[in-house]
């Protein structure tokens, strides 16, 4: 049972528990929640990282989790925390290690794997019921190979293999859907801009059992082309303009946690980013900007539609 409800922004934990002098890149909006998210799991977790950015907090033989943590490649994240759950499961029936030492399996991905290389096998550990924690720091791109795009690149922005006039031609997937029909324990997207919410979300999931996953945008200075200082804005700019809504997924109802009661233009978001440059300089695109609007307002008509 987890512990009470963190309600208030000082009842946040005050120090960190992940390490520092990693490689990391400055103003990484995947290592602020990743700060954040262990803060309140705890030292009694173990990490499947699958390749990606985040490996890179790994210097063999180091790294600066307090706990266990397991490299995997790209598509198997998963399947590497069905072994790890397995085999503790295994220590706990055979009263090897008492309850109390029993661990947390919580899976690292960027959005490569999670939205495209390894959806196959998470869409088979949920279909296995596993007990894990789901973690995807989402920065819109094969951040860890020169931001190349992938499923979860917004429309128009620029990137390593989306170099044309107009941008990436293609649309963001939408990983929180794909999770909620496989009906998980539960599913949330969480930014760390937002790390009240973030703070709840961990705590409701961890009175839960089963696969739970986290969706994490996570604004990447080096791949979006902006100062690192503007992380945290940015991220806040994402939900002040709807373009990442805040949710969860729990007994088969999608809850939206933060409604932006005056949602700021999404032109906001896009300008402070050098991936959409193009569509303000040398003029403004405004046929393009108003269609990134128009979905916007679109989505949240029907989350008000449902409310009513």
């Amino acid at each position: 049972m987890a512990e009470k409800q963190i309600k208030r922004m000082k009842e946040l934990p005050s120090t960190h528990l992940l390490g520092t002098g990693t490689p990391m890149c400055a103003g990484c909006g995947g290592l602020e929640v990743l700060h954040e998210i262990y803060d309140i799991l705890g030292t009694k977790t173990v990490f499947t990282n699958a390749a990606g950015c985040m490996t890179l907090l790994s210097v063999y033989p180091f790294t600066p989790f307090r706990g266990s943590w397991l490299y995997t490649a790209m598509a198997s994240a998963p399947a590497g925390a069905q072994g790890i759950r397995d085999g503790l499961d295994i220590l706990l029936a055979k009263k090897r290690i008492p309850p109390e030492d029993d661990l947390q399996v919580v899976t690292l991905t960027g959005d490569g794997s999670a939205y495209g290389m390894g959806l196959s096998a998470t869409s088979g550990a949920i279909d296995r019921n596993l007990d894990f924690i789901y973690l995807c720091y989402d920065n819109e791109g094969y951040g860890n190979t020169g931001q190349q795009y992938s499923s979860a690149t917004p429309h128009a922005a620029i990137t390593a293999t989306s170099r044309t006039s107009h941008g990436y031609p293609g649309y963001k997937k939408d990983l929180f859907s794909i999770w909620a029909a496989h009906r998980p324990a539960y599913a949330a997207t969480i930014i760390g801009a937002e790390p009240l919410d973030l703070a709840q979300k961990i705590k409701t999931l961890q009175d839960l059992q089963g696969p739970r996953l986290l969706i994490s945008l996570a604004p990447c200075p080096t791949g979006w082309g902006y100062d690192p200082k503007l992380t945290v804005e940015i991220g806040r700019l994402a939900v002040q303009t709807g373009i990442w809504p805040l949710k969860e997924y729990k007994d088969g109802r999608i809850v939206h946690t933060k409604i932006p009661k005056h949602r700021k233009p999404v032109a906001e978001y896009l300008k402070l980013q050098g991936r959409f440059k193009h569509l303000f300089e040398p003029a403004q695109n405004e046929r393009e900007i108003a269609g990134i609007q128009a979905r916007i307002d679109q989505y949240w008509e029907k989350v008000i539609d449902a409310d009513e």
